[in-house]
């Protein structure tokens, strides 16, 4: 009698293991060569490659089963201004006593607008604003009610330090949204700024110099009527001699600006800036799939998985390798999203899934803030995102990352998977280089949408990595990898180890499901900002 109750219990066994959706390695590999292939062009933003990245991921949608929009399209229109720096522009800075200096635009300066206008002259007297922020909840205003209306702001990234007296001031060590460049052009544009500089220095940008002087040799784009008439970056040292010019000494402004009682400083400069730029309007897409929910009530509702498309395309004034193929950041997310979708489809969850390819990350999140403001799935009925963008592809790790998934209930559905796969999470450390703010689920966060981005630290070559072979050789490569981060030599290679991206797109997906399959939607843990928001 014992045999017939094994052979049940082994048949019972496997057909529970064919419900459980497993991604493979080949689709995830293959369309990651195609996507970074240079037939692609760096899928730019607004330039054909984008186009052609397009049509293939709605194809690929088509092809494997997913739900087309209500309009019964995968597409969705995200509508954007591109400004790109033409050869005539100047900058020339003039002191009250009679200096002048005139940096370089590319290597001392970087200037563009997104004004929307293709010629301009910006002649305005130069403030500095400390770090530039507003924060009620930090008892801070870098402004204090000055009039900035018609002025040049420079300020520094990153947030106000810690100190002794105030340890957790703007999360310690850690970044805020504060001390985002997205952030303090958004606070410029509120001000009626006439532009605005930002002060470069690795540790506060946390990334060097070549990573803005790249976005802004490209064409740069941003949703219609959003950004600022001038904006860019200094170079420290271009920054130091500027604030000499007007007699001012840029460390102890530096250090003044750490007080809450700081006050904007007139530098006694102007800046001039001739800005001759090309302005076109465009209409990008982000890519939009659906495996519909199975229970009668939570259907509903939904989990998003998302991936930007977009790179930095191709460069036709440059010589040589002038294509941007974007092969981790992010064909590696685009790829991953496919594969994990060929899988969803076959096993539909209790909860819809909303496979999204947003357009535009590179620039802004375009795609994703658009995905916002006209949701293919109610925010309200939107249990969380889960974000994939530039992935593990050096082989297999005992734990996996998921820094701001501490933020909400996601955290403790991110240990239960990853028990059940063997895996650890990567212990917590301070958000130093503001890493939960640089990806499209922070477009979701800020909308009430638990959302973090998985594995956010692949490619820094520390924090979670704990390999089981080739441990030197796979550190090696990542390290490496910082100087291919946003540069041409971002290129897809046939002998990498893609069985950590697999674990990643698995555990991605696992956890999807079970936030799919969950008897209630996700929450923001008590005190944390994005839980204020209303969903």
């Amino acid at each position: 009698m014992r045999l017939p109750v094994i052979a049940l219990a082994a048949g019972l066994a496997l057909q529970a293991h064919a419900r459980q959706p497993i991604v493979a390695e080949a689709p995830l590999r293959a369309h990651l060569s195609f996507l970074a292939d240079d037939l692609l062009e760096g899928r730019g933003t607004g330039q054909r490659g984008g186009d052609l990245t397009v049509r293939y991921l709605e194809t690929q949608a088509a092809v494997l089963g997913l739900k087309p929009l209500a309009d019964g399209s995968y597409r969705q229109l995200v509508k954007a201004e591109g400004s790109k720096l033409l050869p005539g522009s100047s900058v020339r800075v003039s002191a009250d006593n009679g200096k002048e200096l005139t940096p370089a635009i590319g290597t001392e300066i970087l200037i563009g607008t997104m004004g929307g206008k293709e010629d301009i002259t910006v002649d305005a007297p130069v403030v500095f604003v400390g770090y530039g922020a507003v924060a009620p909840e930090e008892k801070w205003d870098d402004y204090k009610g000055v009039d900035m209306k018609g002025k040049l702001l420079v300020m520094m990234v990153n947030d106000p330090q810690p100190t002794a007296a105030e340890p957790n001031r703007f999360a310690g060590k850690a970044y805020t949204y504060y001390g985002r460049w997205m952030y303090k052009y958004e606070e410029a544009v509120r001000q009626g700024a006439a532009g605005v500089l930002l002060i470069h220095t690795t540790p506060s940008a946390s990334y060097g110099w070549s990573v803005p002087a790249t976005s802004f040799a490209h064409e740069r784009f941003h949703l219609a009527g959003s950004g600022n008439p001038l904006e860019g970056w200094l170079q420290e040292d271009t920054a130091r001699a500027l604030f000499a010019a007007g007699g001012f000494d840029l460390d102890q402004l530096r250090a003044d600006a750490e007080r809450s009682d700081f006050r904007p400083v007139d530098l006694k400069l102007k800046l001039r800036a001739e800005v001759k730029s090309k302005i076109r309007q465009i209409e990008q897409y982000n890519v939009v799939g659906i495996v519909p929910g199975t229970d009668a009530k939570l259907k509903s509702e939904a989990v998003v998985y998302s991936a930007h498309w977009d790179h930095l395309g191709i460069d036709d004034s440059k010589q040589g390798d002038n294509i941007w193929n974007g092969a981790i950041d992010n064909g590696s997310g685009v790829a991953a999203l496919l594969a994990m979708a060929q899988e969803a489809v076959k096993h539909p969850a209790k909860r819809s899934q909303v496979f999204l390819w947003p357009a535009g990350e590179e620039t802004g999140f375009l795609g994703s803030i658009a995905y916002i403001r006209n949701p293919a799935w109610p925010l309200d009925k939107t249990s969380a995102d889960l974000n994939l963008d530039s992935m593990n592809f050096v082989g297999k790790t005992r734990d996996i990352g998921v820094a701001g998934a501490e933020r909400s209930s996601l955290y403790a559905a991110a240990e239960v998977v990853a028990k059940q796969m063997g895996l650890k999470l990567a212990p917590a450390i301070p958000d130093l280089s503001g890493a939960y703010f640089r990806a499209d689920h922070f477009s979701f966060a800020k909308a009430g949408v638990p959302a973090f981005n998985v594995g956010s630290a692949v490619f820094s070559g520390d924090g979670y990595f704990d390999f089981t072979d080739n441990q030197e050789r796979n550190r090696a490569r990542l390290v490496a990898f910082k100087q291919d981060y946003h540069q041409p030599s971002d290129q897809y290679h046939a002998d990498w180890d893609l069985s950590g991206m697999v674990q990643q797109a698995q555990f991605t997906l696992n956890l999807g499901y079970h936030v799919a399959n969950a008897p209630t939607m996700q929450t923001w843990k008590a005190g944390d900002a994005f839980g204020k928001v209303k969903r």
